[in-house]
């Protein structure tokens, strides 16, 4: 009798469907789906995806600040080194508030400083993506910050000072376009976190939103509609190009930004796309132009006698270049930046632009800087920022020298 019971018993539990498949079906592939965007478009696997390792979201990729490298998380399922073990409530407070497993305090190398805009329910769809990704055991030590900066504590002060919590309000004067694209860069997009300017304590400039910022060896751009600055010659469609392809007619997608369209922006939606475009077209930017550097000046000789030499093959005699090969010096944001050092490490570095479906060429530039010494290299920066109708500060041979070294350090 208890062989037939047991038996009966088996044969119950053989016809339970089994425990993945039970998973697989009460998941909520939407929300997934959703969520797997929205980790596109925050474009989370440039910091927590380690180049090469094939690993998605394990990180120990180094973050670099201005006061020391932080390693990225590892974000993936794993319950031991990842946030497997969290619940919903921490993962959204990482994302809103700054605040990770068991209330400790983030750095905002984490923008949640942005990400804050954010829905809870976008947070949670991230986090339903994330749990579908694989798990992956990989312990890293995040905080590789020196003391007194390695206590966590000191961001409470931070947070007052800088840190204003709320999710996104739309404005009722403006279109659902305008908003969802003030949503996207604004919120999970994040893209004041490279292109706004930082004071001495790392927390926004926010008189100063989208006007540009140095790091990693670039200066990321005013971005602002502007009247001769950032995107003022771009259309709608140029901003679309760009982060859809890395390539438009003034502009070739180049170091932090080249990645970023890469992993992020040329994965996303054309609407969002125009959503974003038409935003920051209407973000009041710089009034008036700067007097450019006259003709007569002898870098401006000198330049152009260099840009004749070494550049004038690629970006022609007129700086026009090559649309959808060789960028355009004329109008180009990059070029007149108020600082010159996207400008310097191309033309000393050289680098390869990106390569997308719509753009798979991705041509490079060669480095100069075995060739000219610096105070060519700063005769031509200040030429190509001052021909052609473009005005930008002239560059001094110090500059390049400044550029040199830093550089040098950073390939080290």
């Amino acid at each position: 009798m208890r062989s037939i019971i047991l038996a009966a018993a088996v044969l119950a539990l053989s016809s339970i469907t089994p425990a993945r498949s039970q998973t697989l079906d009460d998941q909520d592939f939407p929300t997934i789906e959703r969520g797997r965007y929205l980790t596109t478009l925050a474009d989370c696997a440039a910091c927590h995806t380690t180049p090469g390792s094939g690993k998605d979201f394990a990180g120990g990729r180094p973050i670099e600040t201005p006061f020391g490298n932080l390693l990225a998380p590892n974000i993936t399922p794993d319950r031991e080194t990842g946030i497997g073990a969290w619940t919903d409530d921490e993962f959204v407070n990482s994302l809103l508030n700054g605040t990770g497993h068991g209330g400790e305090r983030l750095y905002p190398a984490m923008p949640y400083t942005y990400l804050t805009r954010m829905s809870r329910n976008d947070a949670l769809s991230i986090r339903q993506y994330l749990q579908t990704v694989a798990a992956v055991r990989n312990k890293v030590v995040s905080n590789q910050l020196p003391f007194p900066l390695d206590i966590r504590a000191g961001m409470l002060a931070w947070n007052r000072l800088f840190f204003q919590p709320g999710r996104f309000q739309a404005r009722a004067d403006k279109s659902a376009e305008w908003n969802r694209g003030a949503y996207l860069v604004e919120g999970p997009g994040h893209c004041g976190m490279c292109h706004t300017p930082k004071n001495v304590l790392g927390g926004d400039k926010t008189d100063q939103a989208l006007q540009g910022y140095k790091l990693q060896g670039w200066f990321a751009p005013d971005i602002r509609g502007g009247d001769y600055n950032g995107l003022a010659g771009w259309e709608v469609e140029d901003t679309i190009a760009y982060l859809k392809t890395g390539h438009n007619r003034f502009a070739a997608a180049a170091g932090p930004m080249a990645e970023e369209v890469e992993l992020s922006s040329s994965r996303i939606t054309d609407a969002d796309l125009r959503a974003i475009a038409v935003y920051l077209k209407d973000q009041p930017g710089t009034v008036g132009k700067p007097q450019a550097v006259a003709s007569t000046e002898p870098a401006m000789r000198v330049g152009a006698a260099v840009y004749a030499d070494e550049c004038s093959a690629c970006h022609t005699p007129t700086g026009a270049g090559i649309d959808g090969l060789f960028p355009s010096l004329t109008g180009a944001a990059t070029v007149q930046a108020r600082e010159p050092e996207s400008l310097l490490h191309v033309v000393l570095l050289g680098t390869r632009s990106v390569a997308t479906a719509g753009a798979p060429t991705a041509p490079a530039m060669p480095p100069f800087d075995w060739l000219l010494n610096d105070d060519q290299v700063a005769a031509v920066a200040t030429y190509v920022r001052n021909a052609w109708g473009n005005a930008g500060p002239a560059v001094t041979a110090h500059d390049v020298q400044s550029a040199r070294g830093e550089l040098m350090h950073r390939e080290q």
